[in-house]
């Protein structure tokens, strides 16, 4: 790499969060049968037309600000002229010389440096049906199922200027758009369920030479770990190509999870789509004074978040990355915070057990059973020694897996911390004569012993001590002995 610099331009298709598709009224729910969610508009059958959904071009003009764009006051729709099975009229309804959006941005970090990574344009069109292949991979099927549920859905495709490097630009590139994206509504974003589909395009030159080296397309990554590898990998192919006196060839490539490779799918030279306007479809005129009110009611966006959490809530900035990944976890976040104003302590609990809670039972967020007011109120108990610390993570559990009122679990199952000075000094008593040798290596200077008679006080007491004054009133007896 130190002879080669790789240069790297995304292509994002993402589908956008309506309800019915793009030019018909077929639902765009996923996971139906196959072939269930379409009509004669989206079946492409002959003589059908469709009507622009207005809340497609409302979402495009949301996620074209949220991304820094211009947006574009006269676009159009156009032809995109190519035959593919999955495309049954033989042509793609997209945008191609005025998409909706264009000139945007978007800043990452990456190895504590802020790099902006240009955004090319933001364009509506529909997508295609969705190949199923009968074979481990795409490369060695013994043939393809066509499902057209997914054909005419809306989608947006954002298209970054050829200045990322390195497979891990890319990845935290997709990851801060996934995330910008998440927090403006218009998509769920799911990778998994194919919301969110990248291809990117790699090619190397040499050092400080201002030319493009001949590009590859990976098509349809489907994780950020696969566009890292999938990047990282085409780019060491292409140098062992140069490096052996041969030349990259312009092709199509598919990324294989399984071996780590990209393997060859069909040669791309320059395809001429023969695009042409889309006559059905009147141009778009959109006007400014819908602009400003779409672009007022984009809700608080990730970078605007964080430094919120940082400057008003006092945060570490740690925290608050992690807190603001997803938009689920900043709003239950906010909200406990509306009840529990100790914002370092809600952070603690959302960053620690209930992200463990939700790892652990491969939950989101929308789904756990826990609320912001339920954790709230555990924090309260905490806070006012119903509770201790040890004994409220118990209680969350419950809280987790049944979503009751974390006070009723702590009567229901007896909890309530032991502050009583008078049962506790008894306890201690007991703990100190059964356990002589650290009562003399205490003595002997050794702080450390403190820890196992507080452990034993603890055990005796089901961990339900107060466990401050189980210290004050151990140090104040061994001192006495």
């Amino acid at each position: 790499m130190s002879k080669y610099e790789a240069v790297i331009g995304l292509e994002v298709h993402v589908e956008l969060k309506t309800k019915t598709k793009i030019f018909c009224g077929c639902p765009t729910e996923f996971g139906a049968e196959p072939n269930t969610n379409v009509c004669p508009i989206c079946l492409g059958l002959p003589g059908s037309t469709g009507v622009l959904n207005k809340k497609v071009v409302e979402y495009a003009i949301k996620a074209g600000l949220a991304l820094n764009c211009e947006i574009a006051g006269y676009n159009k729709f156009d032809r995109k002229n190519y035959y593919y099975p999955d495309l049954p009229k033989g042509f793609q309804v997209s945008q191609y010389d005025y998409p909706i959006a264009f000139n945007g941005y978007l800043d990452i970090e990456v190895n504590g440096e802020t790099k902006r990574i240009g955004i090319e344009r933001l364009h509506i069109e529909e997508d295609p049906g969705k190949l199923v292949h009968l074979g481990e991979t795409i490369t060695v099927a013994q043939g393809s199922l066509i499902d057209y549920n997914r054909s005419g859905m809306p989608l947006v495709e954002i298209v970054t200027k050829p200045v990322i490097h390195s497979g891990e630009e890319a990845r935290v590139y997709l990851e801060k758009l996934k995330q910008t994206l998440e927090y403006t509504g218009v998509s769920d974003v799911k990778m998994e369920q194919g919301s969110l589909r990248c291809d990117a395009n790699v090619s190397v030159r040499p050092v400080g030479s201002e030319k493009l080296g001949t590009k590859t397309e990976i098509k349809n990554l489907n994780s950020f770990r696969a566009v890292q590898r999938a990047i990282e990998y085409e780019i060491a192919r292409q140098i062992d190509v140069l490096e052996d006196g041969e030349k990259v060839i312009p092709e199509t490539r598919t990324w294989d999870e399984n071996k780590g490779i990209t393997l060859s799918m069909r040669n791309k030279e320059n395809p001429d789509y023969r695009c042409f306007t889309e006559a059905d479809l009147p141009p778009l005129d959109v006007s400014r004074e819908w602009v400003e009110e779409l672009r007022n009611s984009l809700p608080e966006l990730p970078d605007a978040r964080k430094k919120r959490l940082i400057e008003v809530d006092g945060l570490p900035e740690y925290d608050a990355t992690v807190i603001t990944s997803t938009k689920a976890l900043a709003d239950f976040y906010d909200r406990t915070v509306e009840k529990y104003k100790d914002a370092k302590t809600v952070s603690n609990w959302i960053m620690g057990e209930f992200s463990r809670l939700l790892n652990a039972n491969n939950l989101e967020v929308s789904e756990t059973k826990v609320t912001p007011d339920g954790l709230a109120k555990l924090l309260g108990l905490i806070e006012n020694g119903t509770i201790s610390g040890k004994i409220a993570k118990q209680v969350f559990e419950e809280m987790f897996s049944t979503g009751d009122d974390p006070a009723e679990i702590v009567k229901k199952k007896g909890l309530v911390q032991i502050s009583d000075q008078g049962q506790l000094e008894g306890i201690i008593a007991e703990v100190i004569a059964n356990n002589p040798k650290s009562v003399e290596d205490y003595k002997a200077g050794k702080e450390k012993a403190i820890g196992f008679l507080v452990g034993q006080v603890m055990k005796a007491t089901k961990g339900q001590a107060n466990p401050g004054l189980v210290n004050k009133l151990l140090k104040e007896k061994l001192d006495q002995v």
